[in-house]
This record gives structure tokens, sequence and C-alpha cells, in this order.
């Protein structure tokens, strides 16, 4: 579904991106993960054109996205931090969403599923972080296209719209969608993830199932094995091919 050919990415003298290869297929909820600045965020954007790398290619559908826009239709992106227009009202946002993308959506299942009718009229500046996160999360799912990206999606959810959003993550895989997902809560990937990436100055040094990370780390939970595995190169170069550190 999607493709990542040796792809490189700088700002200024920062080098972010250091030959990236990997392929997201079809059907399935990857983690993407590493501490801040291994490159995550701007892996993302590149795949959502946000970002144009310096060099490598990135395919969808075996098609390039360069200068093919398009493709972005297939896509719903969660982004890690809900910015809205605060004068606007959260149908107002909607309404003007449905307009912007013209696709059929469902919006009111999931204004159902997070308990959202008492907000609608609401100016979006006066509703709290955790609400602001599950309109976010609305304007996600509110459409089924067939690759879905979170970026932090858990930021600000209390307990009952965690439990939720789990809930909807499994079903759309059993969709059949590719499911790209960041985020610093180990227990969710553990929970949800088929697969991790993870990524560490600007390379992929591990991509596995999770049970194969702690096998190979000898710990019995996610966030143990990764630290354990930042703790130097050392052990991380025991987790993947040595051609992966050119």
């Amino acid at each position: 579904m999607i493709s990542i050919k040796n792809l490189y990415k700088s700002f200024g003298k920062n080098e972010v991106l250091k030959g990236i290869d990997i392929d997201f297929n079809a059907s399935g909820i990857t983690a993407v993960l590493g501490p801040n600045g291994s490159g995550k965020t701007t892996l993302i954007k590149s795949v959502l054109g946000m970002v144009i790398p310096n060099r490598g290619e990135i395919l969808v559908n075996g098609k390039s996205i360069k200068k093919h826009w398009e493709y972005r239709s297939q896509i719903d992106y969660l982004p890690q931090i809900a910015r809205f227009p605060e004068n606007l009202k959260v149908n107002d946002l909607i309404t003007m969403i449905k307009d912007l993308r013209s696709q059929p959506s469902d919006e009111q299942t999931f204004i159902t599923n997070f308990g959202l009718e008492p907000f609608l009229d609401k100016r979006l500046g006066t509703l709290s972080g955790g609400t602001k996160q599950k309109v976010n999360l609305l304007l996600a799912f509110m459409y089924d296209n067939p690759i879905l990206i979170l970026d932090e999606p858990t930021n600000g959810l209390d307990p009952v719209a965690l439990i939720r959003l789990k809930d909807l993550v499994r079903a759309e895989r059993a969709k059949g969608k590719t499911i790209l997902m960041t985020t610093h809560i180990m227990s969710l990937v553990e929970e949800l993830a088929d697969e991790i990436v993870f990524l560490l100055e600007g390379k992929v040094y591990f991509r596995g199932k999770v049970q194969a990370l702690l096998e190979a780390q000898g710990e019995a939970n996610l966030e143990r094995a990764i630290a354990k595995m930042l703790t130097g190169k050392e052990e991380i170069a025991t987790l993947v091919p040595s051609n992966s550190f050119d």
C-alpha cells in the first residue's frame, strides 16, 4: 500500500531521515516508534506530502506521490495537536471538512461514540483539550478510506474515550486498512500493534512483532525492552542486519 525507498530529508545541517527503506502493506496496524528527534514526524509528514524529501521516493498503491496530490484522498489523518479556529463551532467545522473533502461521511456514529452531542453548538476555543481531541478523532474516523494515520491519538482522552478509540482502531483494522500509529504509550502498542517500526537517528533499527523485540531484549514488557534498546547501539545491532547501519 505504502512503499518508501531510500528516503532522505535534512533541515539545514540537521539530517533527519537517512535512507529509509520500508513498505507498509495493506491490513494491519504498524506502530512507528522512536525517541524525540528520531524522524517519526518527518516520515509521517513525508507520506502526507507535507514535507518534501531531499532524495528518495514514496509510492502509494504503486504510484509515486510526487506531483500527484490525488492520493491524499485515500488517507484519513489524525494530527498530534488539534489546532482549530477558535471562534468556529464544532458543527461548523464538521460542515467545512465535509465541503472540502466531498466524500461520503458518517460523522453521526462518531459524534455518538465520543459523546459530542452537547458540544456541537460550542465554539472550539471554549472546549477542553480532551474534548478537542475527540473532535480531532471524529474528523479522522468519519471517512472510510484505506489508509489511516494516527499521530499520538490518546492525547487528553479519558478512560472511556480511550476504550472507544481502541475499539474503533480494531474495527478499522478488521476492514483491511493500512494503519500507521505513533504513540509514547507502550501499553497501547502491546495491545493493538501488529508490528513495530522503531526509528533512531533517522534510520530503521528494528521492524517486527512486539514479541520478537521482547525476546531479543530479554524483557517482559515493551517499555523496558525499548529502554534497554536505547542504552546503546550494541544492543540495537543484534536486532537488525549490519547493512542497516550503512
